[in-house]
């Protein structure tokens, strides 16, 4: 179930909009601009998946949407937790990339089909924090400030929509804001329970 938690830029203690509700999400973020959707994600993707395989699983969304927004690039970010030596560092690097916030040249627009991810949307003196969950499609305007985070053991897959040839390209604030509200960890923990 996706989840939306607002609070003022500057107090995180004491949220002033927490709902669960599809509907109310959407309704929320539409006045600034942000697109929230729940769509069907329930193919069963097989352990080590590649980013072909992902696609092709839900080519009809893709093709949909990608027509509707006339989108050049379509990638698949995919974490799951691993037994592999390497996989401790590989998520934290992956983490790390996302946690600081940035803006984007491109509408960034992720279509969750597995796990969970939070983005922090920093807009309008407001900090929005959309935990999304496979199903849910988030369409965030170019130029908003954010920031991502998948926890420290990331098991999320999304699809991600580009204009751009170049993907994925943050332009890094140096706001040290992120640090200052809860993370993914802290917010599944509370939402889950």
């Amino acid at each position: 179930m996706s989840l939306l938690t607002v609070w003022p830029e500057t107090d995180a203690a004491e949220p002033i909009l927490r709902t669960p509700d599809p509907a109310a999400i959407a309704s929320a973020l539409e006045p600034i601009g942000v697109r929230f959707e729940r769509w069907t994600a329930d193919a069963v993707l097989p352990t080590g998946a590649t980013q072909d395989e992902v696609i092709a699983a839900y080519r009809t969304e893709v093709d949909r949407i990608t027509a509707a927004e006339g989108y050049i690039l379509v990638d698949v970010i995919r974490l799951q937790p691993s037994d592999d030596p390497e996989w401790p560092a590989k998520a934290a690097g992956a983490r790390a990339k996302f946690l600081t916030e940035h803006t984007h040249d491109d509408d960034e627009v992720r279509f969750f089909v597995e796990g969970a991810g939070i983005f922090y949307l920093h807009i309008a003196g407001r900090v929005h924090a959309v935990l999304c969950e496979a199903g849910d499609l988030l369409s965030v305007p170019k130029g908003i400030t954010h920031w991502f985070d998948m926890g420290v053991e990331p098991s999320v897959a999304a699809i991600r929509f580009f204009h751009d040839e170049d993907g994925w390209v943050g332009d890094f604030t140096g706001d040290p804001i992120a640090s200052r509200f809860p993370d993914f960890d802290e917010i599944w923990a509370g939402y889950a329970a």
